[in-house]
């Protein structure tokens, strides 16, 4: 097995050709936290067949009490699908190609991350990185249904810095030789995928070097001249963070019971996932915006202006300076600009300021809204918000090679319904 690489390929299972793609693939488990009907709606979507659906634990259902025997259900069809449902194999890399809602398609490589080369403790110096703060707290929930699970899927998308499109651009050039494994339509406007077996050891060598060049320190070097720490990033997590997470905090305890050699090959040492490069133009990345309630606009400024200059921040009116931003109301939209901001994207200076800002007024509370309109909206009704400038794809690797992770929020990869669907299985028990 290759270990060199922090990404590899893998024995990837897939259901029998027979099993239709909109009851097998489901959205992940924490999208629709809120809405219960979604859930419902998925439930009856996938009746009468096998489905992802019955192997993943949605979040909205976390806080009901069942949560066991939801797990032991789960536990139950995963060991059932690794006998009688997952009866294709594929020996290497899956190429995935997702069409969009805006009828862009998303192009992917579907292997296996080496949890060794990752870490989401912030400023580790590993290969493959967080993009945000990780929550710890939303671990322990995905610990218990990985823990003594047969089988994993993955909802992880990991994004490649990569202008030169080195990686996963030369296999979709040769996709009409590949085998098509899989195509068809995702349940509730999930749109229209299709995968392709990428098993060719030339193909596969390819897919290594162009790996092995990403991540190497003289490509590292020359794209991150200003970084302060010199440790070269392969991969960061674009979606799907506290999954990977889980994955190695669960490889974390089931090594200490392993010998070296046995952890040096045991399978739930890699977590599958698919790789974009951020480069592509079907990955849109859309700032977060910060929404503060039971607030007073003309407070907020002023409070603003207060921790500025007690940070030195040089916070002032209009757009020119570092670090620009919107401060919106009820009644009013001003552009600032930070001149020596406090961190290294604009988000990281006014989550500073929120944070400190909450600590002194225990009543207001916030939220973190992509869409801008719906800011714009919340405004209407009396509340303050700090609408980000947009986000520069440069800026994601940036920022984590700058300041170890972005802060947490910071941008969001595309509409729900288009973030990755649960396709390919892979076993993680001996």
């Amino acid at each position: 097995m290759n270990t060199k690489s922090c990404f590899a390929p893998a024995h990837i299972l897939l259901p029998s050709a027979q099993i239709p793609l909109e009851k097998w693939g489901c959205i992940a488990c924490d999208q629709f936290t809120s809405d219960r009907d979604y859930w419902q709606k998925a439930e009856a979507a996938a009746a009468g067949s096998p489905s992802t659906l019955n192997m993943i634990l949605p979040e909205v259902y976390l806080e009901d009490g069942d949560a066991d025997a939801r797990i032991e259900k789960i536990h139950a069809a995963m060991d059932d699908y690794a006998r009688n449902v997952l009866t294709r194999a594929v020996d290497g890399f899956v190429y995935v190609e997702r069409t969009e809602q805006s009828g862009k398609v998303r192009q992917g490589l579907v292997g296996m991350v080496d949890l060794e080369a990752y870490s989401y403790r912030r400023g580790a110096p590993c290969a493959v990185r967080p993009s945000e703060s990780t929550v710890e707290s939303r671990i322990p929930p995905r610990m218990k249904v990985r823990t003594g699970a047969a089988l994993e899927t993955p909802h992880i998308m990991m994004l490649a810095d990569d202008p030169g499109c080195t990686l996963i651009e030369p296999v979709a050039a040769h996709k009409a030789e590949l085998p098509k494994v899989y195509e068809g339509e995702l349940m509730l406007n999930g749109g229209h995928i299709a995968g392709w077996a990428v098993e060719d050891p030339a193909l596969i060598a390819q897919i290594e070097d162009a790996l092995a060049v990403l991540g190497s320190q003289e490509e590292f070097d020359k794209k991150y001249p200003d970084a302060t720490r010199r440790d070269p990033l392969t991969l960061a997590v674009g979606d799907g963070n506290h999954s990977l997470a889980t994955a190695k905090a669960c490889w974390e305890e089931l090594k200490k019971t392993l010998t070296p050699e046995q952890a040096a090959n045991h399978p739930a040492r890699w977590c599958l996932a698919e790789v974009c490069n951020v480069h592509s133009p079907a990955i849109e990345i859309e700032p977060i915006h910060r929404v503060l309630f039971n607030v007073d606009c003309a407070a907020v400024l002023l409070s603003l202006i207060t921790w500025s200059d007690s940070n030195m921040a040089g916070c002032s009116f209009g757009g020119s300076k570092q670090q620009p931003f919107t401060l919106a109301g009820p009644h009013m939209s001003n552009v600032l600009s930070f001149e020596d901001p406090t961190a290294p994207l604009t988000v990281g200076t006014i989550d500073e300021f929120i944070e400190y800002y909450l600590e002194h007024h225990k009543e207001a509370r916030v939220d973190y809204v992509h869409d801008e309109p719906a800011v714009r909206a919340l405004c209407k009704k009396g509340a303050v918000a700090f609408l980000m400038p947009p986000f520069a794809k440069s800026d994601l690797f940036k920022g984590v090679v700058m300041g170890g992770v972005l802060p947490r929020k910071t941008f969001s990869m595309g509409h729900a319904e288009e973030k990755r669907y649960y396709v390919e299985c892979r076993k993680i028990t001996e």
